[in-house]
């Protein structure tokens, strides 16, 4: 197999795209880094498709060291043929080379092993050439009977022959190739409960049957935890008949004395062998494709999480919700520094609620807080009816939101908590992360295992190291799209950035806690353990908004400086010298420059001239200021209050495969089903909605004794 060729096909790509890529990727550069400042080499490929083309390049490579592998193995057995070998070249997948490989793999001991010890392998050459029409099979048999080996009679040779037959069915690469097809595409998966009586969560599942080729991946995931916890039995149904049919077709050549027996030994191969191994196989990958689809709408959501937009510039409080210990309370300005902490005790079974009012009404009046972030975990909405309450004495305009909290105790007790805050109690810690995630979702979300961010779907029953593979490479794509602020950042924010590590992220936070603020990017080659290699792969994303060079504070890569500088030379500024009033000249005259005849004149490339100029008409510019900001509210909602076709503005918390969980300011969020998204067919929620996406809903049903409500987003 040719990997490129491979490629090409599979990703709709030219060959220098695919050449360029693997050479950038094998050079040891980031996906960040080849999406960001490598576009002409990759003809302008995404970070999501890159990552993608590096996950199938690994795949495909993996694929071909096996081969080699496989045939060395045969080849050791002396049992390798030119057909051999070429049906391994041309295998696409690990499965039906791991198929091809079978007979040749060194087994357990299995009745056709013990058979064959017992050397009856030459009968059961015999009777499968099916060559003898007439005369006593038992006389042929009888041949082989040897009593010390523990073959005493015809029958017992017989029936080992049998085995042998049977296995060498089952190992038949094209039979396994066939059934496997034939059952993704005939067959059911089949769930009984293992308690008809015990009312669990798998209700659904207790009598349930749906063809494999139309199962979604969220309820393959919900079946197997379900098994998992011994609540269901799970079975494959496959057309038996049409199979063994398909077998004695492949392996009955005429009407030989041992036909009878031949067709019993394809039955037993089929129920004994094929068909527990093929309903294995099918469950497995089953899995594998529901676990890839939900990492991916998880790492989709966590994305979308990573990148709500900032509230930057105000002081905070975050409400960390809670009862008998009371609400924990944190005060933080501007830049996340704490000024204030407390614990307020307005929740049962204290329902102090004057007291808490007192405290906190000063504090919003000492630090002029505008803003309280509250969390959305235990007693959260009767915290928000304490707030709304309160905020209406404050002596200014005070509006609240709710803030997912999810991991904010994880994060507290962590040995990064202790570290950034080493004199603060860890049940305040929760607070000051609640109230930080509203300024800056980003910087205080990568300090937590993006498994307990909390907008995934079964995330704990997939292959928990492609998830956190996946994840990673989330958060670095986030991290790296906007950008690093090199002065401020934590060594936690610092070590997601393309080409730094955690040990050079922590020297960079002791380089600058030692010698003050970095003043350009250059300065970053006197850290320790960041040499060139390192600087080339994270400059361009780290920015320094008070150096004298602009381009510090862009998304302008050090290699582009010249090129960069030549270019505003030729609209008649010095980059050196340039003051607010001509930058913005600068911008009006960007506007109106030809790209590709500028491009070629200095010598770049199209799409990073573009970059460039969109990099000097916004500097410093922060990606997610384009996102929708969070709902501010002032008063609570219950869900008494809800009438059906109430239209209500609600925040898109979770998306997974069945639809959208939207936060209407209600104890628990609404579900919009896949089919209320859109009036028109859509296949996947994610493909029209998004974390952090700001909808009108309207109500369509309400189940007030489960606490549950139903939304619609048609004809709203």
């Amino acid at each position: 197999m040719n990997i490129e060729e491979q490629l090409i096909t599979e990703f709709n790509l030219k060959k220098f795209q695919v050449e360029n890529t693997i050479a950038l990727i094998d050079e040891g550069n980031t996906i960040p880094f080849i999406a960001r400042y490598r576009k002409e080499k990759t003809g302008q490929m995404n970070d999501i498709v890159l990552r993608d083309f590096y996950d199938r390049l690994n795949y495909l490579r993996n694929l071909e060291t096996r081969k080699e592998e496989i045939i060395r193995l045969i080849d050791e057995q002396g049992k390798l043929t030119d057909e051999l070998t070429t049906a391994i070249f041309i295998a696409k997948t690990l499965t039906e080379l791991e198929d091809i490989y079978r007979p040749y793999k060194q087994k357990k001991r299995t009745r056709a092993t013990i058979a064959k010890e017992k050397g009856l392998e030459p009968l059961a050459e015999i009777m499968f050439k099916q060559e003898i029409e007439n005369g006593s099979i038992e006389e042929i048999a009888s041949k082989y009977i040897d009593v010390e080996k523990g073959v005493e009679n015809s029958r017992q040779a017989i029936e080992g022959a049998m085995d042998i037959i049977a296995e060498q069915i089952s190992d038949n690469a094209e039979f396994r190739k066939y059934i496997r097809e034939l059952s993704f595409n005939k067959g059911t998966i089949v769930t009984k409960a293992v308690n008809k009586d015990e009312n669990t969560v798998y209700n659904m599942y207790y009598d349930f049957s749906e063809p494999i080729a139309k199962l979604p991946s969220h309820r393959i995931l919900a079946i197997n935890r379900g098994e998992a916890e011994k609540k269901l039995k799970v079975s494959v149904e496959v057309p038996v008949d049409e199979i063994v049919e398909y077998l004695n077709s492949k392996n009955i050549t005429g009407s030989s004395i041992f036909k009878e027996y031949l067709l019993e030994s394809i039955s037993d191969s089929y129920k004994r062998l094929i068909g527990p191994s093929i309903e294995r196989d099918v469950r497995n990958e089953l899995e594998d494709k529901a676990g890839e689809k939900a990492i991916k709408v998880f790492g989709v959501n966590v994305k979308n999480l990573l990148l709500q937009a900032p509230i930057k510039g105000i002081t905070v409080m975050g409400f960390d919700p809670a009862y008998r210990t009371g609400c924990k309370i944190a005060v933080i300005d501007e830049i996340g520094k704490v000024l204030a902490t407390t614990t307020v005790y307005p929740t049962e079974p204290q329902n102090d609620v004057e007291g808490a009012e007192k405290e906190l009404l000063a504090l919003i009046e000492k630090h002029n807080i505008d803003m309280i972030a509250i969390g959305n975990g235990t007693a959260s909405r009767e915290s928000e009816m304490f707030v709304s309450e309160m905020i209406k004495k404050a002596k200014h305009k005070v509006y609240y939101t709710i803030v997912s909290e999810a991991g904010a105790s994880v994060y507290s007790a962590s040995k990064l908590a202790s570290e950034e805050y080493p004199d603060i109690n860890v049940s305040i810690r929760g607070a000051i992360s609640i109230a930080r995630r509203l300024q800056d979702p980003l910087a205080e979300l990568v300090k937590i295992d993006p498994k307990s961010i909390g907008v995934g779907q079964y995330q704990h029953d997939v292959n928990q190291k492609k998830l956190d593979e996946a994840l990673t490479g989330v958060v670095e794509d986030s991290v790296n799209k906007v950008g690093v602020d090199l002065n401020t950042a934590t060594a936690s924010l610092l070590s997601y950035v393309s080409g730094i590590n955690k040990g050079i992220a922590q020297n960079i936070v002791k380089y600058r806690e030692e010698n003050g603020k970095f003043e350009e990017r250059k300065e970053l080659l006197k850290v320790s353990k960041l040499g060139n290699a390192c600087y080339t792969q994270c400059a361009g994303f780290l920015r320094i908004p008070e150096s004298k060079n602009i381009l510090d504070n862009t998304g302008v890569h050090p290699e582009s400086y010249e090129i960069t500088e030549r270019l505003i030379n030729s609209l008649g500024y010095n980059i050196k010298t340039i003051n607010k009033e001509q930058l913005e000249e600068l911008k009006e005259k960007l506007d109106k420059i030809n790209l590709v005849k500028t491009a070629e004149e200095l010598g770049v490339g199209v799409p990073t001239l573009t970059d460039i100029v969109q990099e000097l008409k916004k500097p410093g510019r922060d990606p997610r200021e384009e996102m929708p900001k969070p709902i501010l509210r002032s008063d609570v909602l219950k869900i008494d209050d809800l009438t059906e076709n109430m239209v209500l503005t609600g925040t898109v918390r979770n998306v997974i495969d069945f639809g959208a969980f939207v936060d209407i300011g209600i104890k628990n969020d609404g579900l919009v089903h896949i089919s209320e998204i859109s009036n028109s067919y859509i296949k996947n929620p994610s493909d029209v909605l998004q974390v952090g996406d700001i909808v009108k809903v309207k109500v369509i049903g309400i189940d007030r004794e489960k606490g549950k409500v139903s939304l619609s987003m048609k004809n709203v």
